[in-house]
């Protein structure tokens, strides 16, 4: 199902031609070597370009269509036209000159094998260049000394003819290379291929899928073989040259799914990060709209659109609407969408999860899920809270390693996609952080009640999962979380500047274990409450007698982690309406934040 969603993807693509055809693949290059008809070298251009990433870096190499480059492991293997210094000049700064010296060789053969016959002056500069070229000599020559260097760094290079223009861009030679392909594919095992059905020749080794985060720079593979247990029966590639048939896949929808996960990966405006899983996704006609949306509303991370163009969306499809108008355009919100996330497993890929559905389907679940979210703020924000602000509340954010755990993170992300209940993880993950910290901000309270608003295992009532401050649950965690954040307010005001309040010493404890806490907490209150001035002493008295009276029995021994997660939105609620309210005399406390 990927690697057909794939393959397909790869077919849109390049029907508006924004992906390289069979044989070619986009490879970064750094420079150039001009040569004349007779090979000698005339000059070194760089082709690097500025960078526009936030890398350090002024300059990086410059993406090109060049040659299909064959997948390296540690083995002595040559790309024609577009390869490294050791291969196209036998130097580099490795210090191994006998393994430098074959690498010229290997690629010396190649080219020859395939331009031998060709008769364009392009090709015959190439083979006259690997002909004359000395690595023995190459650092003294004029023309590379000033580069040398540079080149030794590594970074690919490709030639120019003697006009400046790119050898592989030659009819003659891009004939002959195609030629060659078309050979390779001779000598392979023909099978049914498993994503097209079709008897074709199948591929030996799967694509490397570069930039994916964490995975090794050179590209990790989605599909591949290395031990004897991931073998089927008669397909033992004690030679290495069987493992393809474990998977047969042909070599054209091998290069097709990889070319289409290179293209994604490398369009940064639409890929996202969670934890340790790269996030692709795109639409069954590859456009780009849908991305742009996707982007907007679940990582809040796309600059071309506005929270109003977002909600001009959802209204369009609210009601179940066929189509979306958006910048001119009209899309299909029953056009197929579809979300991957991959995350690096040594010098393979794992598939942290796969979802296909229609993009109107999954919008309308990413704004139900926007919607749970809703709560106070405090005075004068108004804030979304898209998935990777979500996700950075489970984790310590003081602590070296931020990340949120990849799992849970995986497994929110699908739960809000397929509109189904959030993990437990995500809700057991907040409350820890809480405990953690012994406070809660608006973030965490907005995610303690989608969770209960979601969830089908939940028994707190509905009545306290409001936007704002229910005055007449009666839900005793509920009423003690109030109760908790009336007392806090009242030590505040009767000691302005308080560095630690109850709030620092016994949230987590009062939380827990109400009926140890709560008769210590209301007997300091009443010593703080003879600080205050008389309109205040009133003012609280009224909230916590009122609070007092809406338990009707003993106080809690224990509270359950989803009582605590209702005493913890108490907390919240009341702790916003006390900054608000425009009842309180001459009680003025600076709102936390």
């Amino acid at each position: 199902m990927i690697l057909q969603s794939l393959v397909r993807h790869y077919d849109a693509l390049a029907e508006n031609g924004r992906v390289s055809p069979p044989g070619w693949s986009i490879a970064k290059v750094s420079f150039a070597l001009q040569i004349a008809p007779d090979g000698g070298l005339i000059n070194i251009i760089p082709l690097k370009v500025p960078s526009k990433n936030k890398t350090g870096k002024k300059e990086v190499p410059q993406p090109m269509r060049v040659p299909e480059q064959i997948k390296k492991a540690s083995s002595i293997a040559a790309n024609f036209l577009c390869d490294s210094s050791s291969y196209m000049l036998g130097i580099d700064g490795k210090g191994k000159p006998e393994r430098t010296k074959k690498c010229f060789e290997a690629s010396k053969k190649l080219h020859h094998e395939i331009l031998g016959g060709v008769n364009s002056e392009a090709a015959k500069s190439v083979l006259n260049f690997f002909d004359s070229w000395q690595p023995s000599e190459a650092e003294k020559n004029p023309v590379l000394a000033p580069f040398l260097d540079e080149i030794k760094e590594g970074g690919n290079i490709i030639f120019k003819t003697e006009d400046g223009s790119n050898v592989h861009n030659d009819n003659d030679v891009k004939e002959a290379w195609e030629e060659h392909c078309r050979k390779k594919s001779e000598d392979s095992v023909v099978m049914r291929c498993l994503v097209t059905g079709r008897k074709a020749p199948v591929a030996r080794l799967h694509p490397s899928i570069k930039g994916i985060k964490g995975a090794q720079p050179s590209g990790a593979s989605l599909v591949s073989y290395n031990a004897q247990a991931f073998e089927s029966y008669g397909h033992e590639q004690a030679d290495k040259t069987g493992q393809g048939l474990n998977a047969p896949v042909s070599e054209t929808a091998a290069f097709k799914y990889g070319a289409a996960l290179n293209y994604m990966v490398a369009d940064r405006d639409h890929v996202q990060h969670i934890a340790d899983t790269t996030v692709l996704y795109w639409s069954e006609d590859a456009e780009p709209a849908y991305q742009d949306i996707f982007s907007a509303d679940v990582f809040g991370s796309n600059e071309k659109i506005t929270q109003a163009d977002l909600d001009s969306i959802m209204k369009q499809i609210a009601g179940g609407g066929s189509t979306i108008a958006f910048n001119e355009k009209t899309l299909n919100a029953e056009n197929d969408f579809f979300v991957l996330g991959l995350a690096p497993n040594a010098s393979r890929l794992s598939v942290r999860f796969f979802l296909q559905s229609e993009f109107g389907t999954m919008l309308r679940n990413l704004n139900a899920h926007n919607r749970r979210l809703k709560i106070v703020q405090p005075m004068g924000e108004n804030h979304e809270l898209p998935l990777w602000n979500l996700l950075n509340e489970t984790a310590d954010q003081k602590s070296k390693d931020k990340k949120p755990p990849a799992p849970m993170a995986a497994s929110t992300l699908m739960a809000i996609l397929k509109g189904t209940d959030y993990p437990q993880s995500l809700f057991e993950s907040i409350m820890l952080r809480i405990r953690a910290e012994h406070d809660i901000k608006w973030r965490k309270a907005a995610i303690i009640k989608a969770c209960f608003l979601k969830n089908k295992e939940v028994t707190v009532p509905k009545e306290v999962l409001k936007v704002e401050l229910n005055e007449k649950s009666n839900y005793v965690p509920y009423v003690l979380g109030r109760l908790f954040a009336t007392l806090e307010m009242v030590q505040k005001t009767a000691n302005p500047g308080i560095k630690s309040t109850i709030r620092n010493k016994y949230f987590t404890s009062a939380s827990a274990t109400p009926a140890v806490i709560f008769p210590m907490l209301i007997s300091l209150s009443q010593h703080h409450q003879r600080k205050l001035s008389e309109g205040s002493k009133v003012y609280y008295d009224k909230i916590i007698s009122d609070l007092e009276g809406r338990i009707h029995e003993t106080l809690p021994a224990r509270l359950s982690l989803q009582e605590q997660g209702a005493f913890y939105l108490g907390y919240y609620h009341e702790k916003q309406a006390l900054f608000t309210s425009g009842k309180k005399d001459d009680v003025k406390v600076k709102e936390e934040k």
